[in-house]
């Protein structure tokens, strides 16, 4: 009976207790007892056991994953408990996830506001390169005459598309300048597929903003946004005509901010570039878009993609509503940009490692100075070579676009505050910035500014030496400024504007100021014979 009651608490795990009732409690009393006796030495001997059997298990394991995991690297588990700090705003108020984004309302509100903009160009180029033709002489003409009108000019048409934002009811248009660009015809047409002959108010090479006006009343238009508000990771929508389509709206997120390609270097010797960039897919055609985030306002002018094909590669880029609204206003008030300048020389944002260690620059949290303007903005307010600048006007600032996309949104005249470190130690002192002449008045805009050239008068040594009274001289000429695109080239000597003989750089102002559309240049090149003639497109877009 014992062993039997032994075998069931064995094999059952459970305890089994007699019930007795009268006189058969004395009856199993003993028996009772030793049951629980024997029951007691059991679970001792039984725990010893599993103790045992426990530690050897655990030496046995740990014995095989060291022997297994010999050499390999070591994670280091997280502590689910603790969050770090650069998560601490995403838990902040316990938020839930956001759910799904809805942009049908931002989309609703960009669309009739972008405008599919068409450009024409009659380029009229001459063949008259300052070398001999060594095909010439078999017909007796330049053979690329035969394609022109034989004075070695030829026409060559072209048509080009892209995208702008309508910014005020009465028409006043924003899209980039290299959209409309030396173009004879602009025509805008509508959402609705109305379309207008345009004008091309003014323009910005620097930053490739361009302003056009049609004639047009109670059209809806985009508000402003405020660009430094924008936040990496945010939800934004391209909105454009890419690739010969019909309105066509794409999301993304902002990707990163204060980007520079020196692609605006291709256009101007100054240029202004801290992009925003996103993954919001932009094609050709879209240049000159909005951008906006989603209570549809406009936070930017999408201008350019990174790609090996030409064709959207996941990185897009836009001009800050911010850079473009300070842009606007001063080309529709002054009809031109009123740039600002700090009067510094800084290293480039793509400058490799031995190129600063060539030249002595030092990182850190700010813009290294590599050289001050004497006749500039920084050094009356004593900011020095070697100084890094890291706020303006109590902005942190960490490359150089970020302090050009700043410093684009002041005017001549303005004063800010910039901090510095010197030594270890940090400076705050005010400065008023000025224009590129190293002044404070406000610049106009002169029919020189779009030549894309450096020019000087031929000094009197020269002109005796080539036997001319006088002329101007071609010192420079920038990619794809309207020199660049008649062939105009570094060295050209201009006798003549259109049959007016010009021997200063003034009088060649006041021809050009007069004149209207194409006009003709003349002039030599010195060490070679004969006189070249160019063409020149000064006026488009009418």
């Amino acid at each position: 009976m014992i062993e039997t009651d032994f075998k069931r608490w064995r094999y059952f795990g459970v305890q089994q207790v007699f019930k007795q009732t009268g006189t058969q409690t004395n009856r199993y009393a003993n028996k009772k007892a030793f049951n629980e006796k024997i029951n007691k030495k059991m679970k001792a001997k039984q725990v010893v056991a599993i103790m045992l059997i426990s530690a050897s298990t655990a030496i046995a394991s740990m014995w095989g994953y060291n022997h297994v995991t010999s050499g390999r690297t070591y994670y280091y588990s997280q502590d689910s408990g603790k969050v770090p700090a650069n998560y601490a705003k995403f838990f902040e108020g316990n938020k839930a996830g956001a759910g799904p984004a809805d942009f049908t309302d931002a989309a609703s509100a960009a669309i009739p506001a972008t405008v599919h903009i068409k450009t024409k160009t009659v380029r009229t180029v001459s063949n008259n390169l300052p070398k001999h033709n060594p095909f010439s002489d078999l017909f007796g003409v330049d053979p690329d005459d035969f394609f022109g009108n034989g004075n070695g000019m030829r026409s060559m048409p072209e048509m080009a598309s892209g995208s702008g934002v309508i910014i005020s009811n009465d028409g006043y248009i924003v899209t980039n300048n290299h959209v409309v660009d030396g173009a004879d015809e602009v025509t805008v047409t509508l959402s609705n597929r109305k379309s207008f002959k345009a004008k091309v108010v003014g323009a910005d090479p620097s930053s490739d903003i361009a302003v056009v006006k049609i004639d047009a009343q109670g059209l809806p238009f985009l508000l402003y946004g405020n660009s430094d508000n924008i936040k990496v990771g945010q939800w934004v929508l391209a909105v454009g005509y890419p690739l010969t389509l019909e309105t066509t709206v794409t999301a993304g997120i902002v990707s990163a901010k204060g980007r520079t390609l020196d692609i605006n270097r291709r256009q101007s010797i100054s240029p202004v570039e801290s992009f925003i960039q996103t993954d919001a897919a932009v094609n050709p055609g879209n240049s000159g878009g909005p951008l906006i985030n989603t209570d549809g306002q406009l936070i930017g002018i999408n201008s350019a993609i990174a790609s090996p094909t030409g064709s959207y590669a996941g990185y897009s880029f836009t001009i800050p509503v911010n850079i473009v609204k300070k842009i606007v206003s001063d080309i529709m008030k002054f009809g031109t940009p009123q740039r600002a300048f700090l009067g510094i020389q800084y290293p480039r944002d793509n400058m490799s490692d031995d190129q600063k260690k060539e030249q002595g620059i030092k990182d850190g949290d700010g813009v290294y100075v590599m050289d001050v303007t004497p006749d500039g903005a920084a050094f009356p307010a004593g900011i020095k070579k070697g100084d890094l600048i890291t706020k303006l006007n109590g902005n942190p600032v960490i490359s150089g676009a970020e302090m050009v996309g700043l410093i684009a949104t002041f005017s001549p005249g303005d004063k800010i505050t910039v901090t510095y470190k010197r030594d270890g130690k940090e400076f705050t002192v005010p400065v008023t910035l000025r224009n590129n002449s190293g002044t404070t008045t406000m610049v106009k805009t002169s029919v020189l500014d779009k030549l894309g050239a450096t020019l000087q008068t031929l000094n009197k040594k020269d002109a005796a030496t080539l036997e001319v009274k006088g002329g101007v001289v071609v010192k420079s000429v920038t990619e794809n400024g309207l020199m660049d695109k008649s062939r105009i080239q570094e060295g050209f000597i201009i006798l003549k504007a259109n049959g007016q003989e010009v021997k200063t750089v003034e009088e060649l102002q006041k021809i050009l100021e007069k004149a209207s559309g194409t006009i003709k240049l003349e002039g030599v090149f010195s060490g070679y014979e004969g006189v070249y003639t160019y063409p020149l497109r000064i006026s488009s877009g009418e």
